[in-house]
């Protein structure tokens, strides 16, 4: 069940990736990432919300958030930042780097992808990367993005990845590599994948008394009440009705869906009828339809509450008019 409310939601978010550039570096070297303003837009015009992440594929290096600790990473191993704070990769921890230039970002996204970073000096390299971006909506509602850190790192530095991750990587190298047509989309879709698959590394691996969205995908109860929720968002759901579905008593599912997830289980129905709402805004279904897909009687009725939650009546959310956030 928690994979079905984890993929509900990565679908309606239209999360999408896009790999821009590799690395080929020797020591020392520093590279800083580029301003979230530079790149988004060129990944998924009108999504609100920016992912990089760092492939190492050769050697090892640093990665660490602006002001924060190195993290040391080897061959096999991920960094994904989930926010796409400002960060640098570098051949040593502590180092500094000026962002690239707009112009920079213009001749790479130019020209065919992935796009060389040569931070050689002549001898062999101690490091090499490949980088790229995923773009998702963050509104008007993505629990996964208010559940994760800002940086995750996942891979196994011995190479003895089995699963999903490992072979990512693999591909990955294998298309830098050959450059071959077609390389730049299937880059693309391999890292789609690697996130899901890093998430679910990061849900498996976390304590048994974290609470938040990600750990109410792993409770029983919950879990189900979340799949529940999400695959029928236009049932007239109670939580009497999710309890009895869930094998719970009303009281147990409230106060465990409350704990974990942060709010009472109508309220984040309301909030995911909102989120599929503003997906089925970016297509062509009129509204009495939307509406009727989502749990409303009628047009009226559905616009209120829109309005009501997200600040902007429907027709304006779809006209590209997001404010006021």
């Amino acid at each position: 069940m928690a994979t079905d409310a984890l993929s509900d939601l990565l679908k309606t978010v239209r999360l999408t990736g896009a790999a821009y550039f590799e690395i080929a570096a020797q020591a020392p070297w520093s590279v800083r990432s580029p301003a979230r303003e530079m790149i988004l837009p060129r990944i998924l015009p009108g999504a609100d919300h920016l992912i990089s992440y760092h492939v190492v594929t050769e050697g090892r290096c640093f990665a660490s958030l602006v002001g924060g600790e190195p993290v040391a990473l080897e061959a096999g191993e991920v960094v994904v930042f989930t926010n796409a704070d400002p960060h640098v990769m570098s051949s040593a921890g502590g180092m500094r780097a000026d962002p690239p230039s707009a112009d920079m970002i213009e001749i790479a996204s130019a020209g065919r992808l992935p796009f060389l970073i040569n931070l050689m000096n002549g001898g062999a390299p101690t490091a090499k990367l490949v980088c790229g971006y995923l773009a998702c909506d963050a509104r008007p509602f993505n629990p996964l993005l208010e559940a994760l850190p800002s940086m995750l790192k996942a891979g196994d530095g011995r190479r003895n990845d089995a699963g999903w991750l490992g072979q990512f990587i693999q591909f990955a190298v294998a298309e830098v590599a050959d450059r071959r047509a077609g390389s730049e989309s299937v880059l693309t879709k391999l890292s789609e994948l690697m996130f899901i698959d890093v998430v679910r590394r990061y849900i498996e691996a976390m304590p048994s008394q974290n609470t938040g969205w990600l750990a109410g995908l792993r409770d029983p109860f919950v879990g189900k009440a979340l799949a529940l929720i999400h695959a029928r968002p236009s049932f007239a759901w109670t939580v009497e009705g999710l309890a009895r579905q869930c094998g719970a008593s009303r009281t147990v599912l409230a106060e465990r869906f409350a704990q974990l997830v942060g709010s009472p289980p109508m309220h984040y129905l309301a909030k995911w009828r909102m989120q599929v709402a503003s997906e089925l805004l970016n297509g062509n279904a009129n509204m009495a339809s939307i509406a009727a897909q989502v749990g409303y009687d009628s047009e009226a009725a559905f616009s209120r509450a829109f309005k009501k939650m997200i600040g902007v009546a429907p027709s304006v959310w779809r006209q590209g008019g997001r404010s006021p956030g």
